[in-house]
């Protein structure tokens, strides 16, 4: 299962500032299709059908069942970059 740390947590926190989205809305991990062991991130309303739901304080990340398995057992952490958008990490 994916680790999410209190640094990772609070960026999510920071992306939703603003954005209008449901109680129920997340970060969502999956694939970046055509680019193979390439990720992206987007923030979502709800999990997709098949998606692991990882609950941290009051965030969710909602994993693509392709993706859950890759990342079992690493962490997802962030720092603040440039312009106050967070990066963030998978170790």
């Amino acid at each position: 299962m994916l680790t999410v740390t209190d640094h990772a947590v609070q960026a999510i926190r920071d992306l939703m500032v603003g954005e209008y989205l449901p109680e129920e809305a997340g970060l969502r991990i999956a694939a970046k299709p055509g680019e193979p062991a390439s990720l992206e991130l987007s923030l979502v309303s709800a999990p997709f059908s098949g998606d692991e739901v990882i609950k941290r304080a009051d965030v969710r990340v909602f994993l693509d069942a392709q993706v859950a398995q890759a990342v079992g057992g690493k962490t997802l952490d962030a720092e603040t970059g440039p312009g106050g958008r967070p990066t963030f990490r998978l170790t």
